[in-house]
């Protein structure tokens, strides 16, 4: 790709594309998800295309934006273009200075990727086992999770939850509310989730694991819920959580912004936070906010 063709898609992209155009790569492990975000995005608006390679993408969005008049283009990338990666960082850099570009990659854990390949019995695109190609496959693909505007781990995210994340990333606003709040309950034991915008600690609430009524009961069960929030240490921070995010979310769209995440950790992820986050997400109104809850720690 020539400075000379990025000159002309710098002139035509003025006249053809809305300012508020967005250019998307989503890449990641295959395994993560990529299909499903893809179909999300296509879903929302976006004309999409799959596995081309990385030094023909700048012709590709040219070609689009004058000839379809597409205003949203999303992009995959996977391993099947390898031989192409090592063009992935100056392509980036040179398609940024016309469009632009924001990059997803998903990832997930080695053990969900496998049970993942064995549950579809689809081999590997790399081929050999699958922990070799898992490994091989997460090398070769670091210098787009490297050069990535949003990371996702998957691992704890069934199709439908990625498809609505996604979604609450990137469809256009015409297609979502103004602010969507990604509410996410987790246990710490099993470590914190990726990009988190806010987190909050809730391990220092009364624990229900400790009551044998309980035990083996979820944050989402009323019997729970009613345990956690019968305390007043409970209360009073329900009080200050509403009031901080009173605060900040209409700061938060005035600023622009169309989604955050905010994670609620307890020990395990099961009594809690699962609690807490439901509660939340009852207290959170408005015709401009799209929930959505992910209880990534529940079984």
């Amino acid at each position: 790709m020539t400075q000379r063709s990025l000159t002309v898609s710098k002139r035509r992209a003025t006249a053809d594309r809305s300012p508020r155009s967005r250019i998307l790569i989503i890449s990641g492990l295959s395994g993560s998800g990529k299909t499903v975000a893809l179909r999300a995005v296509e879903d929302s608006g976006f004309y999409c295309v799959d596995n081309i390679p990385v030094s023909l993408i700048g012709a590709l969005i040219e070609k689009i934006s004058r000839q379809h008049h597409a205003a949203h283009i999303a992009i995959g990338i996977d391993i099947r273009e390898k031989e192409f990666l090592g063009d992935f960082n100056l392509t980036l850099a040179q398609i940024r200075k016309v469009f632009p570009v924001d990059v997803l990659f998903l990832e997930a854990e080695p053990s969900v990727l496998i049970r993942r390949f064995k549950e579809t019995r689809r081999p590997h695109p790399l081929g050999g086992t699958i922990e070799d190609a898992i490994r091989k496959e997460k090398k070769a693909l670091s210098v787009v999770k490297n050069s990535a505007d949003r990371v996702i781990d998957t691992s704890a995210l069934s199709p439908h939850e990625l498809r609505r994340l996604v979604v609450s990333f990137y469809a256009p606003r015409s297609v979502h509310k103004e602010l969507a709040v990604s509410l996410i309950s987790f246990g710490f034991k099993y470590g914190i989730p990726q990009n988190i915008d806010l987190l909050f600690d809730v391990r220092f609430l009364p624990n229900p694991h400790f009551i044998p009524a309980l035990k083996e009961l979820r944050g989402t069960d009323k019997e729970v819920s009613d345990f956690v929030f019968s305390h007043a240490t409970t209360r009073q921070f329900m009080k200050k959580i509403r009031d901080l995010l009173a605060f900040l979310i209409p700061h938060y769209i005035h600023e622009g912004k169309t989604y955050i995440s905010i994670a609620f950790g307890c020990t395990g992820g099961k009594h809690r936070s699962p609690a807490i986050v439901e509660k939340i997400a009852k207290s959170l109104t408005g015709a401009t906010i799209d929930r959505h809850i992910i209880h990534r720690d529940l079984s």
